[in-house]
């Protein structure tokens, strides 16, 4: 049977429940939803959805290093945003870290997000190097 590995890497926000941030199977890796906090404050990175979409990819980076991965082998992103309108700013600051990347994605409109002031959360797979 494979072995579940979880983590919540230093350097990332910390859980505002009982989980981790990411766990792997062998070369696959799943990470959790994830807002955009800081993780040194603890604070929202900004209001806006262009610094929380920003911070919530720099997030990834981290946990992706911890596991032998990158942004590169991402397979697939789920975006959960609270307000549709928010869509093409998003996008604006997705690309502006993703760059060329274009895993598959699913963006979808969700009626409340658990903490006040988040814009949207994201979670992922990917596969390690």
């Amino acid at each position: 049977m494979p072995h579940v590995e979880t983590s919540t890497p230093p350097g990332t926000p910390a859980p505002i429940g009982p989980y981790s941030h990411v766990a792997r199977v062998g070369t696959s890796v799943t990470i959790g939803g994830t807002a955009g906090f800081d993780p040194v404050t603890g604070a929202l990175a900004g209001p806006d959805i262009e610094a929380q979409t920003t911070r919530i990819l720099e997030s990834f980076r981290v946990m992706l290093a911890s596991v032998d991965s990158d942004l590169a082998h991402v397979v697939h992103i789920n975006v959960f945003l609270r307000h549709m309108r928010d869509f093409d700013a998003m996008n604006r600051a997705y690309v502006a870290v993703m760059g060329d990347l274009r895993p598959a994605r699913t963006v979808i409109g969700v009626a409340d997000l658990p903490k006040p002031g988040v814009r949207l959360t994201m979670n992922l797979t990917a596969v390690t190097r």
